[in-house]
């Protein structure tokens, strides 16, 4: 349906958004602008947001992916087309790279990766592909992995020098693990599962029936590297099969047909229950490997709701907290910052628009979709924006910390003294600080805001 209003597109004609220089608009005319859905704003400002004619000193966002739109870099009257050899679809997936917002100023290092980008590692069952500093250089106090494995495909008994950190994707999966005072944990996880293993920690890995699993790991280093994991086999392999028999009290002829390299990803048997499959002498360990994010109690804000699991609610995730986001359709994940951490986010579902503020006039733009990472520095100011109105947007933020920390800037303005504010932001325009603070007053977070779009 398009939105039909002629006594608004005259008033728009006539002044403000065409670019002309006369009075802008009547404030009733901006407010009814600000109701329009945004997919229907450019019947309002033009046939196509991408053409030299088009005028939009707001800076909407535009879901170019979902109205099937090619960027151009015109704005507001500026830029030139692209005669040049083009990738149409890497430019719809970042059209404010194409188009940047006209707040947009400095140089900023790059924030944005895709795992689609990444090199994958194909093994018997399965699969797995990194996000490292490597890949991503702002990715510096996390790394990231995506690994698939099929119903019984084993990730082989291992440990790494960093905590690992992981949520479920898909399917289910068997996880086991070895405390420092020898005792054991099984669990079997789905989809919206957590674990974590500390550095050193021994673990294990296996798809479950019917289709096995698929999870995102985070480390808690950006220089991670799943190739520098410590695998059983590989040690093996490297150790003379005298020093494997004194160590087993066995004959160096029992090791004769050990692998003699490592197994890293293979097929495996189906698992028994995890009752049937405790060794002889199972001792519980005392730690809680494991954790069921998704059953968690969601905060309700007003459009959307919100997870937090860090140490306080998982106690030993000591490096590593994590919020789930639902932002819903044409929602927006307020503008904030982390004192406590850089955040690394992963795009679970949708597609977003997030702007960082860098401080000194620095600020850019970036466009993310399903499977791709993002970074913000820690206390660099950001927002999410749920680009599309009709689809949700799935996230989630991860930080090298215990805690999970924010300041809503909203927040703050409320609680700061009213005069300050206005005398800050709206010295010399008395009526629009009094809807100002009408509107923060009182202000309570709200992580992820209904934009009434």
């Amino acid at each position: 349906m398009h939105f039909q209003s002629p006594p608004l597109a005259t008033l728009i004609h006539l002044g403000l958004l065409l670019g002309a220089s006369a009075s802008p608009a009547p404030d009733h005319a901006l407010q009814q602008l600000m109701r329009i859905p945004a997919s229907n704003r450019q019947d309002v400002f033009g046939s196509s947001p991408y053409t030299p004619g088009h005028r939009d000193p707001f800076d909407h966002k535009i879901d170019s992916v979902g109205e099937g739109r090619e960027p151009l870099p015109f704005r507001n009257g500026d830029g030139a087309t692209v005669q040049g050899p083009r990738n149409k679809d890497r430019e719809r997936q970042n059209p404010d790279l194409v188009r940047p917002p006209s707040t947009d100023h400095g140089s900023m290092s790059n924030m944005r990766w895709s795992f689609a980008d990444s090199h994958t590692r194909i093994e018997e069952g399965g699969w797995t592909r990194q996000t490292t500093i490597r890949e991503l250089p702002t990715s510096r106090e996390l790394a990231g992995v995506n690994m698939r494995l099929e119903e019984g495909v084993i990730r082989e008994l291992h440990w790494h020098t960093e905590a690992e950190w992981a949520y479920v994707l898909a399917g289910r999966v068997r996880v086991t693990a070895l405390d420092p005072d020898g005792g054991s944990f099984m669990d079997d996880l789905e989809a919206g599962d957590l674990w974590y293993f500390p550095a050193g920690h021994p673990h294990s890995l296996q798809g479950l029936s019917p289709n096995g699993t698929e999870f995102l790991l985070i480390f808690d280093d950006g220089h991670f590297s799943e190739e520098s994991t410590f695998l059983l086999t590989d040690w093996m392999a490297h150790t003379s099969k005298a020093v494997l028999a004194e160590n087993f009290r066995l004959r160096p002829d029992t090791f004769k047909s050990i692998p003699t390299s490592e197994k890293y990803i293979f097929k495996g048997s189906m698992p028994d229950s995890i009752e049937n499959e405790k060794p002889r002498g199972f001792r519980q360990s005392k730690l809680r490997f494991t954790h069921h994010m998704h059953a968690q109690v969601p905060i309700h804000t007003s459009g959307g709701r919100v997870r937090i699991t860090d140490s306080t609610n998982f106690p030993i995730s000591k490096t590593v907290a994590a919020a789930h986001l639902e932002i819903e359709p044409g929602a927006l994940r307020e503008m904030h910052w982390h004192p406590n951490a850089d955040e690394w986010s992963y795009f679970k579902k949708g597609r977003a628009r997030v702007t960082i503020f860098a401080a000194e006039g620095n600020a850019r733009t970036f466009d993310y979709m399903a499977g791709d990472v993002g970074i913000v520095p820690r206390n660099m100011g950001h927002f999410i924006e749920n680009l599309s109105d009709d689809e949700p947007l799935e996230v989630l933020e991860l930080f090298r910390a215990d805690k999970f920390q924010d300041f809503s800037l909203f927040q703050w303005l409320g609680e700061t003294p009213r005069r300050m504010v206005a005398e800050h932001i709206f010295a010399s325009d008395p009526d629009a600080a009094n809807a100002f603070l009408k509107q923060i007053e009182g202000a309570q977070k709200d992580p992820i805001k209904d934009t009434g779009s």
